[in-house]
């Protein structure tokens, strides 16, 4: 048995901050943020609405699509870095709201890479023997955004995306995942303060450590490196050429890079997913929220061949051939 995505579905909070709005908060202005990320605008999450609130949403979509109900479930992985709760699993809490009562549920923490890790371990229960598992990724990065920064508030965006992946027998399914990670490299992109290391204090919140921090050209130069390596590594291990590749969906991280990693693979921008301009980076709600917008304006059909690339926080990186 294989394991394919069997329903789709995303969701984005309905408050649009764009660059004009951030020119009132912090010295920037919209040509910079555009010239240098390629974002117009990103969700925010509104006040109350939690990680949990925005996954719930978009796993009721992809429920829809697959025409399943939640008690057809027997896991629900969420992708996140900003759950709901230190503890319990945010996956728990989204388990309760949808009435999966029959699903396991626990959280995966890879930072812009946890929807591609979760859908590995997703095809590995289900090649295993599990039905039906839902995969999603959900973030509120606006929570740990520090909106005085304009080095890194310009980038980031709330939202979710969900996937059901199903047993299926024919030739459609993942054909294969890679994941890879390098923890030499952690403090390129981390929130320093907050967690076990430096637990919350009074020297936390006036340094405003609760917060991302980036280093903005290391991770420039890793991510686009990471990005081909992991992309020519998956099409060898597949012995596909990149001519047979339908649709690339990488994480929508920044117009810079996505560009630098299509000119170094030689890969037209009719072959790429982008949506960046819309929704900033969504951490790891940025390739499914990507992959459903291509499924509704008809970029990936039944047989596309899509491929998948993200990198982010840890560090790491990853990426995914789906027959869809």
């Amino acid at each position: 048995m294989k394991a394919c995505i069997a329903g789709i579905g995303s969701y984005a909070p309905a408050r649009v901050m764009t660059n004009a709005d951030l020119e009132r908060m912090v010295a920037t202005s919209d040509e910079w943020i555009r010239e240098r990320t390629g974002i117009r605008e990103r969700r925010i999450a509104a006040a109350g609405e939690a990680c949990s609130d925005l996954a719930v949403q978009a796993g009721k979509r992809a429920l829809t699509a697959a025409g399943l109900a939640a008690t057809d479930l027997d896991m629900i992985l969420v992708a996140t870095c900003t759950g709901d709760y230190p503890l319990p699993a945010t996956a728990c809490l989204v388990q309760h709201q949808l009435g999966a009562t029959k699903a396991a549920a626990c959280d995966l923490s890879a930072a812009c890479c946890g929807f591609v890790y979760a859908l590995s371990v997703a095809d590995a229960y289900v090649r295993t023997g599990m039905r039906h598992v839902l995969v999603i990724g959900s973030e509120v990065m606006s929570a740990i955004t520090d909106w005085t920064d304009r080095n890194t508030c310009v980038l980031f965006g709330d939202g979710a995306g969900a996937v059901v992946v199903s047993a299926h027998d024919g030739e459609r399914g993942i054909l294969s995942t890679h994941l890879r990670s390098d923890g030499a490299l952690c403090e390129l992109i981390m929130v320093p303060g907050g967690g076990s290391r430096t637990p919350p204090s009074e020297k936390v919140i006036s340094e405003r450590l609760q917060y991302i921090k980036m280093k903005g050209n290391e991770t420039f130069k890793v991510a686009v490196r990471t990005l081909e390596e992991i992309a020519r590594s998956t099409l060898a291990a597949n012995h596909l050429r990149l001519e047979d590749i339908d649709l690339y969906v990488p994480h929508q991280a920044n117009i810079r890079i996505l560009k630098a990693v299509m000119e170094r693979l030689g890969l037209p921008i009719e072959k790429v997913m982008l949506n960046v301009d819309r929704y900033g980076n969504t951490s790891a709600a940025s390739i499914p929220i990507a992959l459903d917008e291509a499924v509704r304006e008809g970029r990936i059909k039944n047989g596309s061949l899509v491929m998948l690339g993200a990198f982010g926080a840890g560090l790491t990186w990853a990426s995914a051939v789906i027959r869809w």
